[in-house]
């Protein structure tokens, strides 16, 4: 019968018990490590903020904080004179600082020494850190832990007070001050070196635009691009895409060494279009992959997060392309981001797809490769002011140039070896980052 009570039931000593009720019972110590004691993350939190006048000749800097311990960044400067509300706050390097509305999504950290005497209005709370007691990095760490910021998700319905007391009162392990350094430091050198290789990644990306214009003797910079003047300007007429002031110094790049084409000489560039959402038997029990824009990414696309129906393929706007074809997005935050078809697929209509490409004079991947490397300038022939759009038109008649197939293939072969290796940095760093947080909740928690 005892045996029976040890299996099903479950003690829990009255000191430790934080809510009177059963996630209580079942939080209270269930993560912790039974090596360490618990305590208070308000044991060690002194609430300190100061008010600033704001001043109107003065500049401010501005403070956001990131979700899910993502970081205390810089919001961007402001002069005094454009900050209408005058209720503001002095936050100093090391404080401890939490958005009251995402507390429950994890928005704290500690305030980085750039960021010391910037303001914060009274939507963060700010809070000297104890060290004396606690490592103010073990401190967010452990804060930060997703058994903790899952504990404070249960109250995220409450007051913006009630859910701050809600996380002021959980309790973390506590190690002696020398452990917790060692614990931070270790922790520290894993996410700083996954942090290089990650910034080593974006290097090489950045070095594929950078050969692929020198290959193609190109210049990148542009310095033709027009500066802003309110004076009377000269432009040579060969400068100009299109007929307007938006597209002065847009140009077509004509000082390679290669001839250019237009996309229509290459291949046909086709659209898309979205089966009514009215009609659920369109997308009900779909087998025809659909692509959004928001699935573009400069990678192969092979599988999508919609699918219809043949009956909604005949009766929208929506084609079926070939596997292979390259797909770009004409709209919004992700104009000319691109993906190519891995599978036969259809597309909405804020999509452009180059299909039937003609192989003979030209690679599916150097098309593809290099349309990469034109984002920045597709984006300055886009139409409009709230959201400037491309069309089929001004991608049929973007300028490619065109060296020999050899030549394509010897800049495609480069460019593979280069995404290679970006890869393997991005695969090793999000390796490291996931380490340093597996050791630091094993060392911590019981997970």
């Amino acid at each position: 019968m005892q045996a029976a009570a040890n299996t099903y039931l479950k003690y829990i000593d009255l000191t430790i018990l934080e809510n009177w009720d059963v996630q209580g019972l079942l939080d209270a110590k269930f993560n912790c490590s039974d090596k360490y004691e618990s305590a208070r993350i308000g044991d060690f939190l002194i609430k300190s903020r100061h008010a600033v006048n704001i001043e109107d000749g003065k500049t401010y800097n501005r403070i956001a904080v990131k979700i899910n311990n993502r970081g205390v960044v810089p919001r961007g400067t402001e002069k005094g004179v454009n900050i209408r509300t005058k209720k503001w706050y002095w936050a100093k390097a090391g404080q401890f600082i939490i958005s009251e509305k995402g507390i429950e999504n994890g928005a704290f950290g500690i305030i980085p020494e750039e960021l010391d005497q910037a303001i914060v209005t009274n939507a963060f709370s700010l809070f000297d850190v104890n060290a004396k007691k606690i490592n103010p990095q073990f401190l967010l760490l452990a804060a930060s832990a997703k058994a903790r910021i899952k504990r404070v998700q249960k109250g995220s319905r409450r007051a913006n007070s009630q859910r701050m007391d809600a996380f002021l009162n959980q309790k973390i392990p506590l190690p002696k001050l020398e452990e917790q350094d060692k614990i931070a430091s270790n922790f520290l050198n894993k996410a700083n070196e996954a942090e290089r290789l990650k910034n080593e990644a974006e290097d090489l990306k950045n070095k594929i635009e950078r050969f692929v214009l020198n290959e193609l003797g190109l210049d990148g910079n542009d310095k033709k691009q027009r500066t802003k003047s309110k004076k009377l300007q000269a432009v040579n007429y060969s400068d100009l895409v299109k007929w307007g002031g938006d597209f002065i110094g847009v140009k077509n790049n004509g000082n390679g060494i290669y001839k250019e084409v237009s996309v229509h000489e290459l291949c046909k560039v086709g659209g898309g279009g979205t089966p009514s959402r009215n009609r659920k038997e369109y997308y009900e029990g779909g087998h025809i992959p659909w692509i959004k824009t928001g699935e573009l990414n400069n990678e192969i696309l092979f599988d999508t997060k919609e699918k219809i129906t043949e009956e909604a393929l005949k009766n929208s706007g929506a084609k079926l392309y070939k596997k292979g074809s390259i797909v770009i997005a004409m709209y919004g935050a992700t104009i000319g981001k691109t993906a190519k078809l891995g599978l036969d697929a259809s597309v909405n209509q804020a999509c452009a797809v180059l299909f039937d490409i003609n192989n003979s004079i030209v690679l599916a991947d150097y098309l593809w490769e290099y349309l990469q490397t034109q984002r920045a300038n597709l984006k300055k022939r886009a139409y409009g002011n709230a959201q400037p759009n491309l069309n089929a038109g001004i991608i049929s008649n973007y300028p490619i140039p065109m060296p020999s197939i050899e030549k394509q293939k010897e800049i495609v072969d480069k460019i593979m070896s280069i995404k290679k290796e970006v890869k393997k940095l991005e695969k090793k760093s999000a390796e490291l980052k996931q380490e340093a947080k597996m050791q630091f909740e094993k060392t911590i928690f019981n997970s």
